[in-house]
């Protein structure tokens, strides 16, 4: 790689990430030159020395921003994440002695699912976007999904086609469920939205556009893809696909896309998103028949060249980004499109390699993605070598011309911040990457130093809950402690499980010699955030061991063990309580808090706690046979761990004990007291922890 060395020019060659630097590491703003500089590749960045100045030179934004990230990391031990940061400054700006200079063919580094908005994001507001952003860019993120703000173009769109203002507000979703909404999944589920709320999440959506500029990040908006309201064909003569049922909800129709009234609603819809967003933007989601979407009578090779035509037509050279998900997007779909003005994302790389048994989907450009997370439920997880290995494999291999760069698509994203770096690191590393040898450089970053006693926990932890070897999994491994009981529990969530497929014993040694090193790491917020995290991973693996004796001690009926199990499991909840009051980042009251901040009027507030502590329990629907959803999006969190989960198992446990004192006794009707739980928990739940830090590690080693 080939890039020119400039000198003489200004710091402002790059205003928006000379201010980003402002805003994370001010103590480095004044010792730093942005310049822009031609190159053989723009996507590069070089760092040098220059009178006892950082000088980074690039030739975009994002790539400066890219190598400032780098410099932090690499040079400074510092980092920015989503569990915390460590950016305090350095006593001695370290320069380096020679040029460091990097490139990479990922044409794009791409972020964020549909589902990260609610999951992770239902309730951020300005200031919560600027840090994300500011995230992004420092991680080289140069292409990111722009979910919200959807609301006012429907609105818009929906009111030119005749619908009235109720109509539309029984449409749009509430503020914790627009991600199901754009999908095709739900319409309507924990809304009305307010106007207040549409409006100014619209003005939200303009301002992180205006950054996401300054910062060389393209977004990737709702496209039309046909999704109408499920009333559609009532109201006019038009040819609708009914979709059917998601779950417990009736999902949204989708209009003929090879009609003339398809190219008439798309033309609405997209001259609605210029006057609100503008016309400068190249990129469009959408996937029709999402998730078990009915295609009977659809000719898909025509439906999918009319979806891509009419965001041709609006937006010449826009490219339509479709997720690689389960069977989609489905080959005929793909057959007729011009596949230079098309993306597929490879979502599940964790476990899948659609990428190659589909040879590139049938030679479509694509990009190699992990989702990790799935409902933001808690856990360590991620295949950190299995990551670099596919990543180095799609790029090197048969299908090589058509992998376009990697991703990160987590339903939630404040979790495992070590598997974010690894992915969107690998672009800009010369061939395969050994996560062995890598780590070492992400501990330094993590914690601002160099401890044998850190390395040695991290290796540990890489052979057990970062193992590539695990297996297939859907997200990290769940705890039992917060399942809905029963007599025989397999999972929390309906697609989750509870087993361990690592050496728990093992895991434990890892985590003492993490918690070894506290006494010269107690100021470090990236520290006490991973140690508590992995102390609630020991609850969470000793909890399995309890509830099996309790289900034996159940078939034996054996009261006395019963007695003295029960109790010992529903310490359990009291001890991981107060565990995870020990930090901001683990209280559900800071969930409640951020719901609360976003909404501008008492409504909004109102309707944000009730989207807020649903999304976290019972998910949603009114039906109990079709209650697939209950604790997807479960948290361990302080105030949770005691109020819900916990009460949850006291009557499960009441009921049991009845039962073997040979009463008649009910059981537990929990769909119903789930929700009745969250209508009576429209409040802050706020946990007082009554241990210190060093006492409450040193009672769960």
């Amino acid at each position: 790689m080939t890039m020119l060395l400039a000198a003489g020019c200004s710091r402002s060659d790059f205003p928006g990430v000379h201010r980003l630097l402002e805003r994370r590491a001010p103590w480095l703003a004044d010792r730093v030159e942005l310049r822009e500089v031609p190159s053989e590749e723009a996507e590069a960045f070089a760092l040098r020395t220059e009178k006892g100045k950082l000088v980074v030179e690039a030739a975009t934004a994002n790539a400066a921003a890219t190598g400032v990230g780098w410099y932090l990391k690499y040079c400074c031990d510092r980092s920015m994440s989503h569990r915390g940061d460590n950016l305090a400054p350095v006593d001695s700006l370290p320069l380096p002695e020679s040029p460091i200079v990097r490139s990479t063919r990922a044409k794009y580094r791409y972020a964020l699912n549909y589902c990260t908005y609610n999951y992770t994001m239902s309730f951020y507001t300005w200031e919560e976007w600027e840090r994300e952003l500011d995230w992004m860019a420092l991680h080289g993120v140069n292409l990111m999904l722009v979910a919200n703000g959807a609301e006012a173009v429907w609105q818009n769109t929906l009111r030119r086609l005749g619908y009235t203002e109720a109509e539309i507000a029984a449409f749009i979703t509430g503020p914790a469920y627009n991600a199901w909404w754009l999908m095709g999944n739900v319409e309507g589920w924990g809304g009305p939205m307010p106007q207040s709320q549409i409006d100014s999440r619209a003005e939200t959506v303009r301002k992180m556009l205006a950054r996401m500029r300054e910062l060389g990040i393209e977004p990737l908006m709702p496209g039309f893809y046909g999704m109408v309201p499920g009333d559609y064909a009532d109201r006019t003569d038009a040819r609708v696909f009914e979709q059917g049922k998601w779950g417990a909800f009736d999902r949204p129709a989708i209009l003929d896309p090879t009609t003339p009234e398809f190219a008439r609603v798309a033309a609405i819809f997209y001259e609605e998103t210029k006057r609100l967003y503008g016309e400068d933007i190249r990129f469009f989601s959408g996937d029709p028949f999402h998730e078990g979407g009915r295609t009977e009578g659809v000719d898909l090779g025509a439906a999918g060249l009319a979806i891509q035509r009419a965001m041709q037509e609006h937006f010449p050279g826009s490219v339509w980004v479709l997720q690689g998900w389960q069977d989609n997007p489905k080959p005929a779909l793909l057959e007729r499109l011009d596949r230079r003005y098309a993306l597929v994302q490879e979502l599940f790389g964790e476990n899948t390699a659609n990428w190659e048994s589909r040879q590139g989907y049938e030679g479509t450009p694509f990009i190699w993605a992990t989702v990790t997370n799935f409902g933001e439920r808690p856990g360590i997880n991620g295949k950190l070598q299995r990551f670099a290995d596919e990543v180095h494999r799609a790029s090197t291999g048969g299908q090589a011309a058509w992998m376009q760069g990697v991703g990160i698509l987590p339903e939630g994203i404040d979790n495992n911040p070590v598997v974010y770096d690894l992915v969107l690191e690998l672009p800009w590393h010369d061939g395969h990457v050994e996560v062995a040898e890598w780590i070492e450089s992400y501990i330094a970053a993590r914690y601002g130093r160099r401890d044998e006693r850190l390395s040695a926990a991290w290796r540990i932890l890489l052979e057990t809950v970062h193992d590539s070897g695990i297996g297939y999994q859907e997200g990290a491994p769940e705890n039992v402690l917060c399942a809905r009981p029963d007599f025989a529990i397999r999972s929390v969530s309906s697609w989750g499980r509870l087993a361990k497929r690592y050496d728990t014993d093992r895991f434990a040694e890892g985590v003492r010699l993490l918690a070894s090193a506290r006494d010269d790491l107690r100021d470090s917020e990236t520290y006490r955030i991973d140690l508590i995290d992995l102390l609630r991973q020991t609850i969470a693996n000793r909890a399995d061991g309890l509830f099996a004796d309790l289900t034996t001690a159940c078939g034996r009926r054996d009261r006395a063990a019963f007695e003295r199990l029960s109790g010992e499991f529903l310490a359990l909840h009291d001890l991981e309580d107060e565990l995870l009051a020990q930090h901001p980042a683990f209280r559900v009251d800071t969930w409640q808090r951020r719901a609360i901040s976003a909404g501008e009027t008492p409504v909004e507030q109102d309707n944000n706690l009730y989207n807020a502590m649903m999304l976290i329990t019972y998910w949603g629907g009114s039906d109990p046979a079709e209650d697939y959803l209950h604790d997807y999006s479960y948290r361990e969190w302080a105030g949770m761990m005691t109020s819900y989960y916990k009460q949850r198992w006291v009557l499960w446990f009441d009921y049991l004990s009845a039962r073997l004192d040979g009463r008649t006794a009910e059981r537990p009707d929990f769909f119903v007291w789930e929700h009745e739980w969250v209508e009576n928990n429209r409040k802050l739940l706020v946990s007082h922890p009554e241990m210190t830090f060093d006492e409450i590690v040193d009672r769960i080693l």
